[in-house]
């Protein structure tokens, strides 16, 4: 069980395009990885989907996030928010992914998970807040969306969050529900409306 609670509110985290780091197998973490042209058209692809047209767009500093919403939001602004960064792996960036320590330790140089899970908790309830009713949506990183799995009562582990594919965590009765948006209809009437 988390030790921070977030707002009981629906928002939707994206993991930026593919990047080199992605497609080659090493942690980025805080190094400006690039976009690849498979990242590109994926996140051009997000620019046709049915949005709501209440959505507040809020997005990771690191330059994969910014590329990524400019490509698949082309005509809105967005709030840079710095707790969207991703996780500061320290020594391990750069390396790759098979020697990524256990993400419950402390890399050396690095973020505590626990920080990061303060951090990423501060910045969903800033952009809920910010968001005034209308829809967050928060283009980050894989560690991100890990950060919100483990706030909402679901797991950090598992298989990497897909690039360029919109997670939806929702309030659902007692606990939250996430839901990999797939398609091009961003709206799940039950969650969004």
């Amino acid at each position: 069980m988390p030790s921070v609670i977030l707002q009981r509110l629906p928002f939707i985290v994206i993991r930026h395009g593919e990047t080199d780091a992605n497609r080659d197998g090493w942690i980025a973490g805080r190094i400006e990885a690039q976009l690849t042209q498979a990242g590109y058209a994926a996140a051009q692809d997000l620019a046709r989907w049915q949005w709501p047209a209440e959505i507040a767009l809020f997005v990771s500093p690191q330059q994969r996030a910014r590329q990524t919403a400019q490509l698949a939001f082309p005509n809105r602004q967005f709030v840079t928010l710095d707790g969207l960064c991703e996780r500061d792996w320290g020594v391990f960036e750069g390396r790759p992914l098979a020697q990524a320590p256990p993400r419950e330790t402390t890399p050396e140089a690095g973020e505590a998970w626990a920080d990061m899970i303060a951090r990423v908790a501060a910045a969903i309830t800033q952009a809920q807040e910010m968001a005034a009713g209308a829809h967050p949506v928060l283009v980050a990183h894989s560690g991100v969306i890990r950060a919100a799995r483990h706030l909402t009562c679901g797991s950090a582990h598992g298989p990497s969050p897909v690039n360029t594919t919109p997670y939806l965590f929702a309030p659902h009765a007692d606990s939250w529900r996430e839901t990999l948006l797939r398609g091009t209809e961003a709206r799940p009437p039950d969650d969004l409306s």
